[in-house]
């Protein structure tokens, strides 16, 4: 089974900057101590992928079993017996951040190539990179969008600062002159939305000027152009859960909104060029090489058999890695099809398949193997409770055909260290 590769270079660039990376964590005196192991003689080879709020966190803080469970999966040189990823659709902060905070919350060492953000894959979207781009967001939106390739980045506070008559909706924001002038700013070519921000209306606001103004939110809309400039989106989760008893709001409410003030304007559907985060299948790809580099670290000299996805969210963390399951299984189809005409062959051409909703085709290619499967594993100390009520009602992004059964987990723990505690007994492994 090969993995599937870009027909453009994103993909080649993505596992090039992966690999860099890994030989920069290789080169490293304290990173050789991480990975050391490999599976008992006549077992199978796993990796992990852990989501972080509900699972490991809840908001600020840790959740008790998460510590426990890490304790079981390092040795007691803190060396890693399996390969561990972490998959969350958080994106406000930069991946270095993430794995200096987990280190700290879990008492083992995690490396940025341990950690996939909601908007990781835009680095394969080079197509993009060179365009003036619009990022929506909180945090360090900026340098994340520098990190990931793009180029010529515009936040929303230098969009409204040239245009002020803008953002009027908080009158203390106002401009305090009748007739301010605006700097202007070269057109916007795409827009870049990296998470929930913290002034909705402002953003919602701009944006929707910058698409029904091609890009220029200082022209009259008269001359609407449709479809808009391009539009990418990184994290759906309608809710997520931090401290409070029921779910928050996540950044895919924020895309409910701006879907529906968009369309109430303008009576067009707004159009994505990309959604990515979980539950795209791009997302999945890109942390299952991750694992695959991991394991080649731990010495491992037989492909990744076996994908564990430990979530708390069945819209989200189950409906994703039930989503790549099925795509890993139609790969294998694929594949064996393509043997099969080729009178068992090693196929080179292989099927075109969509990557979620990232725009870019992408085909099988000759590569690393891919993973049999991917199991999902749904804890109960997150957005899912044992005590709720069966949910029907679909928290799943507008351009996700629902399919109920997706959402159904392959199992249901506890907690994060039952879940491990699972995946060990399941695939024959010792776990002390």
């Amino acid at each position: 089974m090969q993995r599937i590769k870009p027909l453009k270079t994103g993909w080649q660039l993505l596992k090039s900057s992966c690999e860099g990376a890994a030989k920069q964590v290789n080169t490293s005196p304290s990173t050789s101590r991480y990975y050391s192991h490999r599976p008992p003689q006549g077992r199978g080879s796993f990796g992990l992928l852990f989501d972080i709020d509900g699972v490991l966190v809840r908001g600020r803080t840790l959740i008790p079993a998460a510590k426990q469970c890490f304790r079981s999966l390092v040795d007691g040189e803190g060396k890693y017996k399996v390969p561990v990823v972490f998959v969350t659709n958080a994106g406000n902060c930069m991946r270095q951040t993430k794995a200096e905070h987990l280190s700290e919350l879990l008492d083992v060492q995690v490396s940025p190539d341990q950690v996939v953000l909601s908007h990781s894959p835009l680095r394969m979207l080079t197509q993009f990179h060179k365009m003036r781009v619009l990022v929506s967001g909180q945090g360090p939106v900026e340098e994340v969008a520098h990190n990931l390739g793009f180029q010529d980045v515009v936040t929303i506070d230098m969009l409204r600062e040239a245009y002020s008559l803008l953002d009027v909706v908080d009158h203390s924001r106002r401009p305090k002159h009748n007739t301010p002038s605006s700097k202007g700013l070269p057109p916007i070519e795409a827009v870049i939305l990296f998470g929930e921000p913290i002034r909705w209306e402002t953003n919602l606001q701009l944006i929707v000027d910058v698409l029904q103004t091609n890009g220029n939110p200082d022209d009259v809309c008269s001359a609407m152009r449709y479809p808009h400039i391009p539009v990418l989106a990184c994290n759906m989760d309608l809710l997520w859960m931090a401290e409070a008893k029921n779910p928050r709001f996540g950044h895919g409410m924020f895309l409910v909104c701006l879907e529906s003030l968009y369309k109430k304007v303008t009576g067009y559907d707004l159009k994505y060029e990309a959604l990515i985060g979980k539950p795209s299948v791009v997302t999945y790809n890109y942390a299952e090489l991750l694992v695959s580099q991991q394991a080649e670290r731990l010495g491992w000299n037989t492909p990744v058999k076996r994908l564990y996805a430990i979530g708390d969210n069945p819209m989200s963390d189950i409906y994703g890695a039930n989503l790549y399951n099925n795509y890993l299984q139609a790969c294998q189809r694929t594949t064996a099809q393509a043997q099969t005409r080729s009178g068992g062959g090693d196929p080179s051409a292989g099927t075109v398949a969509a990557a979620s909703k990232v725009t870019s085709t992408v085909a099988v290619g000759v590569e690393e193997e891919l993973p049999e499967g991917c199991s999902s594993i749904l804890v109960c100390t997150g957005v899912y409770s044992r005590d709720q009520q069966e949910q029907h009602v679909f928290h799943g992004h507008r351009d996700f055909r629902f399919d109920p059964a997706l959402t159904q987990p392959s199992f249901v723990v506890e907690d994060v260290k039952e879940a491990v505690e699972l995946v060990f007994q399941q695939e024959g492994w010792p776990l002390d």
